[in-house]
């Protein structure tokens, strides 16, 4: 399973921020959408950068009650790891363990058509073990 198959499934929108917004905004908007990260971007094709509610909260412990009026670039993640729609979930599964991060962005040829997280990850597992369970189960039951 690639991560095309996710993006199949969930759609290649991807929530994102300019550069020059105020943390404020990249707050509300990642509450608004009940999402965990922002890809930071100033055409909505090019990545930028990626801002996660735990680059806040950092910046916040840094700076206090000012990080909400300091714009999205001074905070955010700048070297951002990213996949292709190639790349296998195993992979994934192992980049994001690996580096402890939740989100990356899919990039094409220089440009973003998506973003898979960590819980699209974990989904995408429990349906194939699920599919690998009812599969051995009606082998067992066809043996019998």
């Amino acid at each position: 399973m690639n991560v095309e198959a996710i993006l199949k499934t969930k759609g290649h929108h991807v929530a994102t921020v300019a550069p020059e917004a105020a943390v404020s905004d990249a707050v509300r908007r990642l509450h608004d959408l009940g999402i965990g990260a922002l890809v930071v971007s100033v055409d909505g094709a090019r990545l930028d950068g990626i801002v996660s509610e735990r680059d806040i909260v950092r910046a916040l412990a840094d700076h206090g009650v000012a990080t909400l009026d300091m714009r999205v670039a001074e905070l955010m993640t700048r070297r951002v790891v990213t996949c292709t729609p190639k790349d296998t979930i195993a992979d994934l599964m192992a980049e994001m363990t690996r580096r402890r991060i939740r989100h990356l962005p899919v990039v094409e040829q220089g440009r973003l058509v998506g973003l898979v997280s960590i819980g699209d990850v974990v989904k995408n597992r429990l349906e194939e073990m699920e599919f690998e369970t009812t599969s051995l189960r009606q082998f067992i039951a066809g043996a019998a």
